[in-house]
């Protein structure tokens, strides 16, 4: 970076600003302002890139109080200047970091010390309506791309001192910031300095967004299954570290890590517990029966079409026959087509403009499988089956599960078209048993089912009253395990 050998700013002021532009060369976006002092006569220069600062910070702020009024002067700086935070700075490598980061720097002649102004105003969207996690009870506010905008989200929802936040940078050339949110009374500090070991050691350019810093965080990364929450609810975010989990939030990503979770949480969705529990616990008994239909229903109809037809009866049996007389295809490659069809249009409505989404689905769902079948090419029952089965996988709640569901279908089939019923039974016990060995942030990843915990099956498949949830799930390992402090009334918890 051709930094001079002590790293250390001159006293001189044209000095300063010369070894400026030689290291930001080819940087039209920077802006060097010269001017003097009213209130002490030096000269001096404020520097920042265009793109990243306040405008009306940096001209009523900065350059109207040091060029045109005189006031008592700062006691520690010796000017007068209106911004909420000035940090003195005394390494050229401290001035890159923070003009990238969007702070514009004041130097002034014959200092050898520079200083960092809080103008920071880059361009960010307004809070919206999350566009993937929709919610009928819930609050209509999603994350943005700015990290401090979404902790103070967060904050909204606990307004507790004990919400403890650690700060890390990540990257050698994009230094992007990374924050941990947790309860400080409640999290386990063991579990925090898991995961702060893993993200200081990563060795990457930069962190783009929550989904990179997942994949390489995450304790088995050739699992096609989720280890990490990822949402775009604050709401959903508060709930998870008032249970005692961390929450990771990455400047300029709308999305929020959760760690660590189970298989059942990706079950859980905040209109749960808005709403009764009884219709809660009827949702989450019809989302795990969508995860199974989802993942083993074309390769069971692949199964009993070319193995195991004996099980059908015999009237719905002629049925089938009748419509697969004509289908040039076997069970397996008829569903393989089908599902690679139902996976290109899913691909080609969400990457396409929303109006024009709709109309591949319709021309899709309408047109096409109209015309496949009456052309002989692919069966009625075949058509249902594909439906049925993407319909299911609507019904889950989380994104990066239904991705994990879309590729282990494929798998069942290959197995259903091997063995049969056989092969769908040992993909069912891999799956099984793999999620009994995989973990999330070092915390079994099938608890409370594996391994068993009785007290944790209040929220799983079913949803109790809240009333009657009165500790946190013991699968987070939370130091404290009453939801409300020690001093609930004993006995609430039962």
């Amino acid at each position: 970076m051709n930094q001079p050998p002590s790293d250390s700013i001159s006293a001189s002021l044209a000095q300063n600003i010369t070894y400026l532009h030689s290291q930001f060369s080819q940087t039209p976006d920077l802006v060097v302002r010269h001017f003097m002092i009213k209130e002490s006569g030096d000269q001096a220069a404020l520097v920042y890139l265009v793109g990243l600062i306040d405008k009306n910070a940096i001209n009523n702020n900065v350059l109207r109080p040091l060029q045109f009024e005189t006031g008592s002067g700062d006691s520690e700086y010796g000017f007068t200047i209106n911004v909420g935070q000035i940090d003195p700075l005394k390494s050229w490598h401290q001035i890159e970091s923070a003009i990238l980061h969007g702070s514009s720097i004041l130097f002034v002649g014959g200092r050898t010390e520079v200083y960092a102004l809080g103008t920071q105003g880059w361009p960010q969207r307004a809070i919206e309506d999350p566009q993937i996690e929709a919610s009928l009870k819930g609050a209509h506010q999603g994350f943005v791309e700015t990290g401090s905008q979404n902790i103070a989200l967060i904050r909204r929802y606990i307004q507790n001192r004990e919400l403890k936040i650690k700060e890390m940078t990540v990257g050698q050339r994009g230094n992007s910031l990374v924050s941990i949110l947790y309860l400080e009374d409640v999290a386990n500090p063991e579990m925090l300095t898991e995961l702060e070991e893993r993200i200081q050691q990563l060795e990457v350019d930069v962190i783009i967004n929550t989904g990179e810093l997942a994949e390489m965080i995450e304790d088995n990364p050739y699992s096609p299954f989720p280890q990490f929450i990822t949402t775009e609810r604050p709401d959903a975010v508060a709930s998870q570290i008032l249970q005692g989990r961390f929450a990771v939030v990455v400047d300029r990503s709308p999305s929020v890590l959760i760690a660590p979770v189970s298989f059942i949480s990706f079950f859980q969705n905040v209109d749960d517990y808005s709403t009764r529990w009884s219709i809660a616990t009827f949702i989450r008994l019809l989302r795990i029966f969508a995860f199974f239909v989802a993942i083993f229903l074309p390769a069971f109809y692949i199964a009993v079409i070319s193995y195991n037809f004996e099980i059908i009866p015999v009237k719905l049996l002629l049925t089938i026959g009748e419509f697969r007389g004509r289908v040039p295809f076997p069970p397996f490659v008829e569903a393989i087509l089908m599902e690679v069809t139902l996976e290109m249009m899913r691909e080609a409505g969400v990457r396409l403009p929303a109006p024009v989404g709709q109309t591949v689905g319709i021309v899709g769902g309408i047109v096409i499988g109209q015309a496949i079948v009456q052309a002989g090419l692919i069966s009625n029952i075949m058509v249902i089956v594909v439906a049925f089965t993407a319909i299911a996988s609507f019904i889950l709640p989380n994104y990066d599960m239904v991705a994990a569901v879309r590729l282990i279908r494929f798998v069942m089939m290959i197995a259903a078209a091997m063995f049969g019923i056989v092969g769908i039974v040992i993909g069912l016990m891999t799956m099984i048993g793999h999620l009994i060995a995989l973990e999330s942030l070092g915390t079994p990843y099938g608890t409370p089912f594996a391994p068993v915990r009785y007290a944790d099956w209040k929220d799983t498949f079913i949803r109790l009253p809240l009333w009657k949830m009165g500790k946190r799930p013991l699968g987070v390992r939370a130091i404290q395990l009453r939801r409300q402090g020690e001093n609930r009334p004993k006995g609430d918890e039962k």
